[in-house]
């Protein structure tokens, strides 16, 4: 089981391995910690995501899974993209949440990586609950099966902090 770090902060300043970009399914940039991603991590990161729409992704990245991209900019070798689900009241989509680490956690795997930054994913503008989208992002990282060794979910604010505090 890897060791869980919780930082309040900017995800975009991390260093690590990887850092897990909370994507939309274009994969082309958006708001919140994909805009940000993007805006730091300079022009390389949206190239390489034009690349994968080209190629193998060209419907988009399916809800619950991950790819990876250069960093660019950032201080990290790759960021893996992954798609959170929008909450929904009335049908539970806490697999495809749970599918966004477990799937980011193979990637990294794959490429290698010892150290993963994740965001708080779907816990902004796709709704989810803070608390259970905190209580499921602490739990699937502590159930996978993953060679990282270095989790770190990174905070925007002290209530998500609180909300992961609380589960760790």
């Amino acid at each position: 089981m890897p060791t869980l770090t919780l930082v309040q902060g900017d995800i975009t300043a991390q260093t690590a391995d990887a850092i897990v970009n909370a994507a939309n399914s274009s994969l082309l940039g958006g708001g919140g910690v994909d805009g940000a991603i993007h805006r730091k991590g300079g022009p390389e990161i949206l190239e390489a995501c034009r690349k994968l729409r080209a190629s193998h992704y060209g419907k988009g990245l399916a809800t619950g899974d991950a790819v990876a991209t250069t960093a660019g900019r950032l201080d990290a070798r790759w960021v893996i993209h992954t798609v959170g689900p929008v909450w929904s009241a009335g049908e539970d989509r806490s697999e495809l949440l749970a599918s966004c680490y477990r799937r980011s956690l193979a990637v990294a795997d794959e490429l290698g990586a010892r150290s993963v930054a994740f965001p708080a994913i779907s816990t902004g503008v796709y709704g989810w609950p803070l608390d259970d989208g905190a209580r499921i992002a602490v739990a699937t990282v502590q159930g996978a099966e993953t060679a990282v060794e270095d989790v770190r979910f990174v905070l925007f604010d002290e209530r998500a902090y609180e909300a992961f505090a609380q589960q760790v």
